[in-house]
């Protein structure tokens, strides 16, 4: 990650007053405030991928503030961020909600009035994305904001794993490289919160976010072959008579749903520059197609182009 500001060649005494600056350079909406008086110390890296924006902090115990003026004036309403603790503590307060996060939790941060406080040590992965990006998945973010998703759930675990080391390696892949493992990486926060709040949200808000767990595990093993209703079902727990209603519901069928996920993964990867060497047969499998003919077969008939024909539209040598 870039290195955009670091306290340690800075003269004590100028030490807060060129972090605020840096701050205000970076457009970042934030009334800040030491909690002790010890050395300020703080360090600030960014690294772009594509609509994403990871940025890690580490700071001494402050006080943070977003306030409704400086909100408006960041003018950033279709983003939302989430928030990794990597180490220390950090505890957020946004609308009427008021939580802790500790190592290895993450919290999803809305573009709303916030008080933030960091304990001695604290160090924090911030994620910056299109709000659309998680409200498309999960509905509106007031439902998950501030709710912290703890280090016991493995989902939570393996998005904070990923994201840490993506930060140190995106630097070695290309740029649609890095902005796909990005996408992978907010699908997996995607299925933490998921899980988190099917704990404890509301009947009607429950079977949303069971749909949006199912979809999670679809998207989680498209190259699964066997990947039927009857397997989702199981892995939620549910039985496949209530999922296949949950989808009803919602004007969808799970195989429809599984099989519109393959083509247009199979589709991205087709028209993508980096996929270019894989063969259709190799691509076709790796999107959970038995065969090349079922695979051309059912492309053809969503796409009107042969998986080849395709590949050639977008500009790419066919295989």
């Amino acid at each position: 990650m870039k290195l955009l500001f670091s306290t340690e060649r800075l003269p004590i005494k100028s030490r807060f007053e060129r972090w605020l600056e840096m701050l205000e350079e970076q457009r970042l909406p934030l009334e800040q405030e030491q909690l002790d008086a010890a050395p300020f110390e703080a360090k600030l890296e960014i690294a772009t991928l594509g609509p994403l924006t990871m940025t890690r902090v580490s700071e001494g115990p402050l006080r943070s503030e977003a306030t409704p003026s400086a909100i408006r004036r960041l003018g950033d309403e279709g983003c939302i961020s989430v928030g990794f603790t990597l180490a220390g503590m950090t505890k957020v307060q946004q609308r009427d909600r008021a939580t802790a996060q500790r190592q290895g939790d993450l919290v999803v941060i809305e573009h709303q009035p916030t008080v933030m406080t960091t304990s001695p040590g604290n160090q924090s992965l911030y994620l910056k994305m299109p709000r659309e990006r998680l409200e498309s998945a999960l509905g509106p973010a007031r439902h998950y904001a501030a709710l912290t998703i703890g280090s016991e759930l493995a989902t939570a675990t393996l998005a904070m794993s990923f994201f840490v080391e993506l930060s140190r390696m995106h630097y070695q892949l290309d740029a649609a490289t890095a902005v796909r493992m990005g996408s992978i990486g907010v699908d997996l926060i995607v299925a933490s919160i998921a899980e988190r709040m099917a704990r404890d949200v509301p009947l009607p808000l429950s079977d949303s976010v069971l749909v949006q767990r199912a979809k999670a595990h679809v998207e989680a093993n498209l190259g699964d072959p066997t990947l039927d209703p009857p397997q989702v079902a199981a892995a939620l727990g549910v039985s496949l008579h209530r999922l296949r209603d949950l989808f009803r519901t919602r004007g969808q069928h799970v195989s429809d749903w599984i099989w519109q996920r393959r083509l247009e993964v199979a589709a991205d990867r087709l028209a993508d520059p980096a996929c270019a060497h894989i063969t259709v047969g190799t691509l076709a499998g790796g999107c959970g197609f038995s065969s090349r003919t079922h695979f051309s077969r059912r492309f053809k008939d969503r796409f009107g182009l042969a998986p080849g024909e395709f590949r050639h539209a977008v500009g790419l040598a066919g295989h």
